[in-house]
C-alpha cells in the first residue's frame, strides 16, 4: 500500500445538523467554503493599503517619511524589494496549488479546505507581530502555502456541490466572497489608517485576518465532503446521502437525486477502468483542455487586475489624490468589484462563458484606456489642486475596469478550470490552472513598481494589448461549455480517445444501467410498502414515517 493510500481517510462522518438539510446547507456551504478566498482578497487589500502607511514604511523598509513624501512618491524605497515584498506570496501559493492536487485527491476537498485555512491563521499571527521585514515576508510566504492550497480546493468544490443548471451562480459566489474580502480589507486599513502614528494602524488589520481564518478553521469541521469525491473513494451510500441533502431533503428515493447519482456512478466507473490521468496524460488525452485551463488564468492576470488591486492606493495617491482620500476611494472601488459579480452570478449560466469574456476583453481594453490617458495627463501636471480633475476621472476609469473584471475575467476562468477537467484529472487539472494563475500573478506583481516607475501611464497601454490578445484567444479557441454536465464535457472538447476507453465507457455504463435496475426496483418495492403500510395504519388512525432506501447494497 502507498503511503498516499495509507493517509487516505478509511470512514466519512456528516457532522453538519439535520436541520441544515437542502437549501441551507448548499449555500451555506458554497458561501463559508468561499471564505477561503475572501481571505485571500482580504490579503490583497490589506497589503495595497498598509504601504502607503508612514509607520509601516519605516518599520519594513527602515525609511522616516511623512505622509506629504508618501504622496508625491518620494519614499525612498527600493521598488524591487516592494515588489518582491508582494510577490513572495504568488511563488508559495504557486508550489501550494499544485501539491494541493495530492492533498484534495487523497485526503478529500474539506481536508484540504481545513489544512489551508490553518496555515492562513498560522500566517496571520506571524505578521501580527512581524518585527522587521524578514518576519513580514516570512509570514506572507507562508500565507501564500494557504492561499494555494484554498484557491485551487474551494473552486473544485463549488462545482463539485452545485447542481448542473448552477455551476456560474456557485462559482461567482465564490468569486463575490474574494470581492468581498477585498472590500472588507479596504474599509478595514481605512478605519486603522486613522491610528496613526501609532503601528496598530497596520498590524490591526492582520488581528482581523486572524478571526476571519479561525472561522473558517470552525467551519471545516462541518463542511460537508462533495458526493462525487464521496463516490470515487468508495463511500457511495455516504455520496448518495450528501447528494440528497445538499440537493434536496434528505430523500435518497427523489428521481432526480437519484439519476444524478447514477451519472455519477458511470462517470467514478469509468474513470475507474481508466485509472486516474497522469500530468502527461492530462497534456496528451485533454489537450484542449488544459489549453483553456492555462490560459484562461494567464490572462486573468496578464489582463492587469493585480497591477490595479496590489497598488490601488498608491495608485490613486500617484494620480493626485491625498493619501486618506486614496484610501476612501478605494473602499470604494472594492464596492465597484463586488458589484460587478452580481451580474455574473444570474447570467453567466444563462449567456454562457464565451459571451462573458469576449464582452470583458473589449470593456477592460476601454477602461484601461481611460485610466492610462488620464494618468499621462496627469503626470503632466503640477502636483496640487490641479490634478484632481484628472483623478477624479481616473477613480471613474479604475470604477469601470473593476465592475467589468468582476462580471467577466473575475469569476469566468476559476469555473471554466473547475469545470473543464473530467473527475480523474479534475484535481490535477484544476492544480494546472490555478497554478498558472499564481505564476502569473507573481509576474504581475514582481514587474508592476519597476514597470510604473520606468514607463508611468504606457504601462497601463501594455495591458491593454494583452486584453485584445485574450479575445482572440476566446474566440478561437474556447468551446461553450454552460448548459452541460460535468460528464458531458467530454463531447464538447473532442478529448482524444485512446485505446482502451470505448470499452471502459461501455463497461460503465452498462454498471450503471445495473445500478439504476437494482436500487430503482428497491425504491419500488419500497414505496410500494409504505403505501401499504399508510393505507392500512390509516384505518386506525396510526400515523407512519418513510424510511429512507438502504442504498449500501449498491
Amino acid at each position: 500500500m502507498s503511503s498516499t493510500a495509507r493517509l487516505s481517510p478509511k470512514k466519512y462522518t456528516a457532522r453538519y445538523p439535520r436541520w441544515m438539510v437542502g437549501k441551507p446547507l448548499l449555500y451555506m456551504s458554497s458561501a463559508l467554503a468561499s471564505l477561503g478566498d475572501a481571505m485571500f482578497g482580504y490579503g490583497q487589500g490589506i497589503m495595497a493599503a498598509v504601504q502607503v502607511q508612514p509607520s509601516f514604511i519605516k518599520r519594513m523598509y527602515g525609511k522616516t517619511v511623512t505622509l506629504e513624501q508618501v504622496q508625491a512618491g518620494n519614499t525612498g524605497v527600493d521598488p524591487f524589494v516592494q515588489a518582491i515584498t508582494v510577490s513572495c506570496l504568488n511563488i508559495t501559493a504557486l508550489f501550494a496549488s499544485i501539491a494541493a492536487a495530492y492533498v484534495c485527491d487523497r485526503l478529500g476537498r474539506r481536508m484540504s479546505v481545513r489544512v489551508g485555512a490553518v496555515m492562513y491563521l498560522i500566517a496571520a499571527f506571524i505578521q501580527i507581530f512581524a518585527p522587521n521585514l524578514a518576519a513580514l515576508i516570512a509570514g506572507r510566504s507562508i500565507q501564500g502555502i494557504g492561499v494555494g492550497m484554498l484557491s485551487m480546493t474551494v473552486p473544485i468544490l463549488q462545482c463539485e456541490i452545485a447542481p448542473a443548471h448552477s455551476r456560474g451562480l456557485f462559482v461567482s459566489i465564490e468569486y463575490i466572497c474574494l470581492n468581498l474580502g477585498y472590500a472588507v480589507s479596504a474599509w478595514v486599513g481605512y478605519g486603522f489608517f486613522h491610528d496613526i502614528p501609532s503601528e496598530i494602524s497596520w498590524r490591526g488589520p492582520y488581528i482581523v485576518q486572524a478571526a476571519l481564518a479561525s472561522i473558517l478553521v470552525a467551519w471545516t469541521f462541518i463542511l460537508p465532503e462533495t458526493p462525487r469525491w464521496l463516490v470515487k473513494n468508495g463511500f457511495r451510500k455516504e455520496g448518495l446521502g450528501a447528494l440528497a441533502d445538499l440537493h434536496g431533503a434528505g430523500d435518497v428515493t427523489d428521481p432526480l437525486i437519484f439519476a444524478t447519482y447514477t451519472e455519477i456512478v458511470a462517470a467514478v466507473e469509468f474513470e475507474s477502468q481508466m485509472g486516474e490521468a497522469s500530468w502527461r496524460q492530462l497534456f496528451t488525452q485533454y489537450t484542449r483542455r488544459c489549453v483553456v485551463g492555462i490560459t484562461c488564468q494567464m490572462f486573468a492576470q496578464l489582463n492587469g487586475i493585480n497591477a490595479i488591486l496590489y497598488f490601488l492606493p498608491e495608485n490613486l495617491t500617484r494620480a493626485g489624490f491625498t493619501i486618506s482620500r486614496s484610501l476612501l476611494y478605494a473602499g470604494a472601488c472594492a464596492l465597484v468589484y463586488c458589484a460587478g459579480t452580481i451580474p455574473a452570478m444570474f447570467l453567466v449560466d444563462k449567456w454562457g462563458r464565451r459571451a462573458f469574456l469576449i464582452a470583458g476583453s473589449l470593456a477592460l481594453a476601454g477602461s484601461l484606456s481611460i485610466v492610462g490617458g488620464l494618468q499621462f495627463y496627469a503626470d503632466s501636471l503640477p502636483q496640487g489642486p490641479s490634478r484632481l480633475p484628472a483623478a477624479d476621472g481616473l477613480f471613474f476609469g479604475v470604477c469601470l475596469y473593476l465592475f467589468f473584471f468582476g462580471a467577466t475575467w473575475g469569476p469566468v476562468p476559476w469555473l471554466l478550470g473547475a469545470e473543464i477537467f473530467p473527475l480523474r484529472a479534475r484535481a490535477k487539472g484544476m492544480a494546472l490552472s490555478t497554478g498558472t494563475n499564481w505564476l502569473f500573478n507573481f509576474i504581475i506583481a514582481f514587474i508592476t513598481p519597476p514597470l510604473f516607475a520606468a514607463i508611468k501611464a504606457g504601462y497601463y497601454f501594455l495591458l491593454v494589448g494583452f486584453c485584445f490578445i485574450s479575445l482572440l484567444v476566446v474566440y478561437f479557441v474556447y468551446p461553450e461549455t454552460a448548459h452541460r454536465t460535468l460528464e458531458e464535457l467530454g463531447e464538447v472538447f473532442g478529448d482524444k480517445v485512446v485505446d482502451d476507453e470505448a470499452a471502459a465507457c461501455e463497461a460503465a455504463e452498462r454498471n450503471a444501467a445495473a445500478l439504476r435496475r437494482r436500487v430503482g426496483s428497491a425504491i419500488e418495492n419500497m414505496d410500494s410498502e409504505v403505501t401499504l403500510r399508510v393505507t392500512e395504519q390509516s384505518k386506525t388512525g396510526t400515523s407512519v414515517d418513510k424510511e429512507g432506501a438502504d442504498i449500501e447494497s449498491t
